[in-house]
């Protein structure tokens, strides 16, 4: 648990040079580029990861509130359109980074967990809201997120009711379409807006009649969005109970350089270590710091 707020020259031959005086001898810092290589690594991934996310929103808007759905073996939905952008969005990127490992929920062939053995990594949720989506409720996204060494570092997550691309990540911003955007500052109050799902789970059941207690409370039926949203100051805050590392891979990116902070209530998924149908449910607050603060003493936890 937790929450989550000069280099030598080298000549060709790897050896330092020196620059020799009379006294002593003097080094000269050369900076290095690998720091530029790093950052074009994953420049070139973020612009494909937007491509690739941005090349399925037709079809997204087209079989909305049409697509059929089935029911999985989890007792979950989903639809033709999820597999559809699945398997458009993985060959998209793993042509571009075949080293690099990509999951989704809906092309994982087993249950059994998959180890994270790749630098980057790719999570995604092609449909987040699948039951919103077949009624024709328009809050639902597309969630891609990129990891390093396990970690969140970029989240491109399309919000279809908005027809908005949000995106982010430490150190790059955090935009609601092209303006920038962060977390609302205010102080918590009875009017703060909070995403809140009712818990899977009953026994969190007196949680959630806290929550609703003590705020405003807005149920979109898509996690994504609600913790999206808490990024780019659409909500004050999100307490989760039933969340899976596909639902918040993206939006996790966001939301410390929005300048909002996640606690977990049980552990985090970060660094991912393996990916599995069968992982455990991921609890978490979020919001600015004193709204963290607040829903901690709400749900004493």
């Amino acid at each position: 648990m937790g929450t989550s707020w000069g280099r030598t020259r080298k000549s060709p031959t790897g050896e330092p040079q020196r620059h020799r005086g009379r006294k002593k001898e003097v080094l000269i810092p050369k900076p290095s580029c690998l720091c530029d290589l790093v950052v074009q690594e994953i420049d070139q991934r973020i612009a494909a990861a937007k491509l690739a996310v941005l090349a399925e929103t037709e079809l997204l808007h087209r079989e909305f509130g049409r697509a059929r759905t089935e029911i999985k073996h989890d007792g979950t939905k989903v639809t033709a359109v999820d597999l559809a952008i699945s398997e458009h969005i993985m060959a998209a990127i793993t042509r571009q980074f075949p080293t690099d490992q990509f999951f989704s929920e809906e092309l994982t062939p087993t249950e059994a967990p998959v180890p994270v053995t790749a630098r980057f990594c790719w999570v995604l949720d092609p449909i987040d809201g699948t039951n919103n989506y077949a009624n024709g409720i328009s809050h639902c996204a597309i969630s891609l997120g990129l990891l390093e060494n396990g970690y969140p570092i970029y989240g491109v997550i399309y919000d279809l009711a908005r027809r908005t691309l949000i995106q982010g990540g430490p150190g790059r911003g955090v935009w609601d379409g092209e303006k920038p955007a962060g977390v609302r500052p205010e102080t918590p109050g009875r009017h703060s807006l909070i995403g809140f799902h009712s818990p899977v789970e009953k026994v969190y059941a007196a949680e959630g009649k806290r929550v609703i207690e003590n705020f405003k409370i807005r149920g979109l039926g898509s996690s994504t969005l609600h913790l999206a949203y808490v990024a780019v100051g659409l909500l004050d805050g999100v307490v989760e109970h039933n969340n899976k590392v596909w639902d918040i891979a993206a939006a996790a990116a966001l939301v410390e350089e929005s300048g909002a902070g996640i606690h977990y209530l049980n552990q985090s998924p970060f660094p991912l270590r393996e990916f599995s149908l069968k992982s455990a449910r991921v609890q978490y607050v979020a919001g600015n710091p004193e709204m963290v603060a607040r829903l901690r003493e709400i749900l004493e936890r």
